[in-house]
Formats: structure tokens, sequence, C-alpha cells
């Protein structure tokens, strides 16, 4: 895992040099490169490892899925958003270069990233690429990450077209466990999988995605601002819709065991020591069952 991170880190470094005009570069960079779990891009490489790919090949796409992730945090942290001063510990994106070049940071992430899977991408055949380029748009869009940013807002004030229930669940499938399905699913697809197995890596996802972000919704009524790098208690005070808001802490608690149980019921039969080590890290600051 750790070697993983490395590897990452490595590369988005050297994707992303800083030139001219070199405010909107800094500022891309600079919440690109704070120190993070990379999980999204360790899941798309230990996915084309696992079903016989080469995490050469992918590697492109795995930085792109991050850049992707990265822009969605930095507009996430805006104003108009959910409005926080600090990620992963350090100040926000729209803290340090203003908002403007925040906006326009995560836009050119949104943009530099599907560039680099075309133009970095020299180990995947052009079907490959099409693929790869059609799940990313697909969910980086109005049908996944910005559906899900949509319907979080929309729920802060109350306002529901659906049930509270089937709300957090298209919240949560949409704003969290959708690039962890990007992420699966582009490794399969670059280790030429069959449409069967990119599905079981797909359903392994949405229940990671969920239980990843009941857990993030747990960190935040539990948690210090030390262990979260961000101000925690903030979905409680804004009134947003939560597992822990809508079903409590205990009940929130036992979803989340479920999950996890469930992921590594699918994930158990590849071996993956890197799937088994995020899964672990994520049960053990939960606890075990009562």
């Amino acid at each position: 895992m750790k070697e993983l991170i490395e590897l990452v880190d490595k590369h988005l470094d050297e994707y992303l040099p800083v030139c001219y005009p070199e405010d909107i570069f800094k500022a891309m960079k600079y919440t690109l490169m704070l120190p993070g779990k990379r999980l999204r891009p360790v899941m798309c490489l230990e996915t084309a490892r696992i079903l016989g790919g080469d995490m050469t090949n992918v590697m492109p796409a795995a930085c792109a899925i991050e850049m992707l992730h990265v822009q969605s945090l930095i507009h996430d942290d805006l104003p108009c958003m959910d409005n926080d001063d600090f990620r992963r510990g350090k100040p926000s994106n729209h803290k340090v270069f203003g908002e403007a070049n925040a906006v326009l940071a995560g836009d050119a992430l949104l943009t530099f990233a599907p560039q680099l899977i075309i133009e970095k991408s020299t180990g995947l055949n052009p079907e490959q690429i099409l693929k790869i380029l059609h799940e990313y748009t697909k969910f980086a869009g109005a049908y996944g990450l910005i559906a899900g940013q949509v319907v979080d807002i929309e729920s802060e004030g109350g306002k529901f077209v659906k049930s509270p229930e089937e709300t957090l669940d298209f919240i949560h499938l949409n704003k969290t466990a959708v690039l962890f399905r990007l992420a699966v699913r582009i490794g399969a697809i670059a280790a030429n999988a069959d449409e069967k197995t990119i599905e079981e890596f797909d359903n392994f996802a949405k229940k990671f995605g969920l239980a990843f972000q009941i857990y993030d919704d747990i960190m935040d009524e539990i948690s210090t601002f030390e262990e979260l790098g961000k101000t925690t208690g903030k979905d409680k005070n804004s009134g947003k819709l939560t597992y822990v808001s809508l079903y409590g802490l205990e009940e929130a608690e036992n979803k989340f065991r479920n999950l996890i149980k469930e992921c590594y019921g699918i994930i158990e039969k590849y071996h993956s020591k890197v799937f088994e080590e995020i899964l672990k890290k994520l049960s053990d600051r939960i606890g075990s069952d009562k």
C-alpha cells in the first residue's frame, strides 16, 4: 500500500509541472499534492494487477481519477458549497489562492485528467482508451459526481424529492461511491476483463463507497480536527443528511460493519493484500462488533 501511494505521488508530480500562468498550476498542484490516502488510484492499479493487467499501462488513468477526486474536493470546500477552510490539515484551496482561482483550478483538473489519459496511456489500445474516457465522463458528470453534489446541497435545506432514505443512498452512491466504482472499472478495463468481472468489481466498489461514506459520517461525529484534517461537526451543525443523523450512531456503525463484511466476501478470492489492508484500516477505526 505504501509503495503504491509513493508511486502515485511520484507520477502525479511528474504529470503536472508548473508552467505559465503559474498561479493556476500552483493552485492545481497545491491540493493535488497534499498528503492523502490515494485510495482511488491505488484501487485502480490493484484491480488491474490482480486481473492480470500491467499497472504501468493504467497509471495515467489512475492519476486522472485522483485529479478528478481532488477537483471535487476543491469545489466542495468553496463558500458556495460546504464552505470549509481546511482540507487534509491545510488551508483549503480558496483560502490560499482565492475563490476565482480555486474554481478555475478545479475546472482545470477536471479537463486535464482526460487529456492525461489520452496522451500518456501508450500501453493501452484505442478501444480501451475510449472505454475509459467514456467511464470518466459519465461518472464525473450529471449522471454521477455532480448529481450527488446537487442532491447533497438540496438536502441541507430539507428539500427531498424522494424519501430521506432514498435521498441519502443517492447522495452516497453518486458523491462518494461513484469514484471508487470508476477506479475499479477502469482498472478492470485496462486488464481486458470481461463484463461479468467488471460488474463484480463494480458491486464491490458500490458497497465499499457506501461504507467509506458512512465511516466519514461517523468520524464527523466522533473524531477531532487532528485526526481528520478538516473541520468536524459541520454536518451536524448544518443539518446535513447523513447516516448518523438519519439512523443514529449505533445503527450507522452496524451498517458500516455489514458492508465491510460484504466487501470481504466479494474480494477475498483474489487474495489481494492491498484491498485487505484498505478494508482493515477502515474497519479498525470504527471497532469490531459489540
